[in-house]
Formats: C-alpha cells, sequence, structure tokens
C-alpha cells in the first residue's frame, strides 16, 4: 500500500502556467478528487503524479521515493488512465489482458482465466474475443479502464474515469473502485460526476480557484 504526495507542484510550459503550484497527499484506502474547469491542470497535475511529466516546481513523491514512469518502484505501483492506452489491431479485448498479466508475472495457464474475470467485473465479457475496433465508444472507456485495472498496482490515478459510460456503468465503476479503495489502494480521480465524488471522495482538491 502506498501514500502519494505533492508539494508545492507546479507547471510551467514557455510563458503559459499549465498547473499553479498545489499541495495533495493521498494515503491506502482513501480517494482524492480533482475537481475544476477545462484548463484547470487536472491532466497535468496527474501526469505529474503518474512521473510522465516533469514538475517546473516542487516535487510528487510515492513513499518518499520520486515518481518516476522510468523507475521500478513506481511503475510496480502506479497504474494511470491519461487518455486511451495503446492497443493492437489484431489483438482481441482477451488477448490484451493476458498480454499484460504475462508482463507482470501471471501464471500463463490461468490467464484467460483472469482476463475474463476483469472483463466480466466491468460487464464486458462477452467482448472477450472482439477487437477494440469493433467497440462503440461507452465499451471503449470500459475496455480502456480494465487495461488500468488489470494492473497490479496500489495506486490508481484515473482522469475522467466516468466519461462516455450511462447512468448504470457509472454506478458499476463507482462500486468498482470503492472495493478497491475498501481493499486499500490509493486513488486520486479527476471527476465531474457528483455522485461519484459523493461515494468515493475522502477529500477534494479544487484546481483553478483563486
Amino acid at each position: 500500500m502506498a501514500t502519494i504526495r505533492a508539494t508545492d507542484v507546479s507547471k510551467l510550459l514557455g510563458e503559459t502556467m499549465l498547473l499553479t503550484p498545489v499541495d495533495l497527499e493521498a494515503r491506502p484506502g482513501e480517494c482524492l478528487v480533482l475537481r475544476g474547469p477545462n484548463g484547470s491542470g487536472k491532466t497535468t497535475l496527474l501526469r505529474i503524479l503518474a512521473g510522465t511529466l516533469p514538475a517546473t516546481t516542487g516535487e510528487a513523491q510515492l513513499d518518499g521515493h520520486a515518481l518516476d514512469e522510468r523507475t521500478p518502484h513506481t511503475r510496480s505501483q502506479v497504474a494511470a488512465l491519461l487518455g486511451p492506452s495503446t492497443t493492437y489491431r489484431d489483438l482481441t479485448l482477451g488477448d490484451h489482458l493476458v498480454l499484460i498479466d504475462s508482463t507482470w508475472g501471471g501464471e500463463p495457464g490461468d490467464a484467460w482465466a483472469r482476463a475474463e474475470a476483469m472483463l466480466e467485473l466491468l460487464e464486458i465479457g462477452h467482448l472477450a474475443k472482439r477487437f477494440p475496433h469493433e467497440l462503440s465508444s461507452g465499451q471503449q472507456q470500459l475496455f480502456q479502464l480494465a487495461l488500468v485495472l488489470f494492473r497490479p498496482a496500489t495506486v490508481l490515478l484515473l482522469d475522467e474515469p466516468e466519461q462516455r459510460l450511462d447512468t448504470h456503468k457509472r454506478d458499476l465503476l463507482t462500486r468498482v473502485l470503492a472495493a478497491r479503495k475498501d481493499a486499500g489502494d490509493t486513488l486520486v480521480i479527476a471527476c465531474h460526476d457528483p455522485v461519484m465524488t459523493d461515494v468515493l471522495a475522502d477529500a477534494v482538491l479544487d484546481l483553478g480557484e483563486e
């Protein structure tokens, strides 16, 4: 289980301030929800926390270690949904999850069963043998979530995971994320859905406010 912190973290690109200085902390079993209008820096902050974007000032840490996607510590602990993940046209949904499973040391004999279980959890098990390009936009979002949730991570960073999902699927996702939180995972989520926020958030950080 992991604690993620940011201290005086900001991002400046040229003369454009993408993220004004911010402090945050999320501990195991907690969910921090990021809110704010478009352009307030939610995605930028999540990228810094994922270790994919260096901060201009301050530092983001995971259990005292600097967050950097190149380090084994960050890669083994953090799973992030920051826009669409790369997929392969000639691999089915199930194949993609089996590939992830093998990458992270899963037993080959049980890989397909684990992949199916994850897809069933998100109610897309019947699509296991479909290709990604055959999915609707809502199914695509659930598949992207499956790719992230399938990782053996203890920190989940999710950028608007509710987008393109209908009310039922948003409720399903909320229950899945609540279960991960109850299991001790650390969640930082940019979210515009007030119902999801009310259920999941232990704290809310409003960006873009004076």
